[in-house]
């Protein structure tokens, strides 16, 4: 087998037998990645290998990818399961909420006020999108490092930054979200 930077090469050019090849070559890794998500994401969660071989699919399907090495393909592919997530969690609340069924209204005056799992998928990404909007760099380091499970380190490397600079980075953004995250829970 070829070493990632090579076959990401190749596949600059739209080789699929090379995105399947990178796919068999980091298989474990991009495993350990979707278990992350799916393990935060609780019981409802897309299942490990499904959300694997979405990714794929979706790589498959997306032409011609333009990445580095290693670590920009998983920080690529942290991006991938994210949206997948983010799909599915919006798939399962349509369904939730009936689909585009006509509502019926009850006159019980009980409310389910609690938030799914679903919901806070919706929330964080939401969340996420607004950062991203206000500073793309530090919406990267959140999805590299907690949708990706990527050390600071490697994120550090991925986009050219000091390690120092992602952890305060990162601190920023946590901060952002956790504030962003409370305002809508008033």
């Amino acid at each position: 087998m070829a070493d990632v930077t090579t076959l990401l090469s190749a596949a600059r050019s739209g080789g699929a037998a090379e995105v399947n090849e990178l796919f068999q070559l980091l298989y474990g890794e991009l495993r350990s990645l979707a278990h992350q998500q799916s393990r935060r994401q609780g019981a409802d969660a897309v299942q490990t290998t499904t959300l694997v071989h979405e990714a794929y699919l979706r790589f498959s399907f997306s032409g011609s990818l333009r990445l580095e090495d290693r670590r920009h393909f998983l920080a690529y592919a942290s991006h991938v399961m994210r949206s997948i997530v983010v799909d599915d969690a919006r798939r399962r609340l349509a369904i939730k909420r009936g689909a585009g069924s006509a509502p019926v209204t009850l006159d019980t005056g009980i409310r389910d006020t609690t938030a799914t799992a679903d919901e806070d998928v919706i929330r964080v990404h939401e969340a996420l999108a607004e950062l991203m909007a206000l500073d793309e760099r530090l919406g990267k380091v959140v999805e590299m490092k907690y949708f990706g499970g990527m050390s600071e380190k490697e994120i550090a490397d991925v986009l050219e930054l000091s390690t120092r600079t992602v952890t305060r980075d990162w601190e920023k953004a946590r901060l952002f979200l956790s504030a962003s995250l409370q305002d809508e829970k008033i």
